[in-house]
């Protein structure tokens, strides 16, 4: 009996570690040897350049500073970090109509940042839409994934 215990609290074990490592598949990210400033300018005329608006630029790199030091954080998470939020209207009501549900899919955010540790390196990563529900909700969320996709590498070529 105990040799089984053992051998289902090995197998649990496993799959929780196997989960973590599957951890990846939430995001993509790229990566830009331009500076932070350069690749935000094309980012956002990127947007613009899909006749999509620009929502809000939350500026978490300055945010985390300013809470760090009046948290007495000493550690410097990003040299710069902004994540830009936006919509298209026609993707979204795609993908609303086929799953209400889907709501939470938008508005779409396409972060800028750079690490302290690489700072000649700018990341631009965003949120990979689970493709979840019925088929047609599954092939809205495709969109927004090729939409984001398409944005980034647009900026970056």
């Amino acid at each position: 009996m105990r040799a089984f215990t053992l051998r289902i609290l090995m197998l649990v074990l496993f799959l929780f570690s196997a989960s973590a490592f599957a951890g990846g598949k939430h995001l993509v990210t790229y990566t830009s040897k331009d500076d932070f400033d350069t690749v935000k300018n094309a980012i956002t005329e990127a947007i613009a350049g899909k006749g999509l608006v620009i929502n809000t630029i939350s500026h978490i790199g300055e945010m985390l500073e300013r809470t760090g030091r009046d948290m007495g954080g000493a550690k410097q998470v990003f040299v710069k970090a902004e994540s830009i939020e936006f919509c298209s209207a026609t993707v979204s009501r795609k993908t609303m109509e086929a799953d209400p549900h889907n709501i939470v899919f938008c508005p779409y955010i396409i972060s800028i940042y750079v690490l302290p540790n690489e700072p000649n390196k700018t990341y631009v990563s965003y949120r990979k839409p689970d493709l979840v529900g019925t088929p047609a909700s599954k092939a809205s969320l495709k969109e927004v994934e090729k939409l984001l996709r398409s944005i980034i590498e647009e900026a970056l070529n």
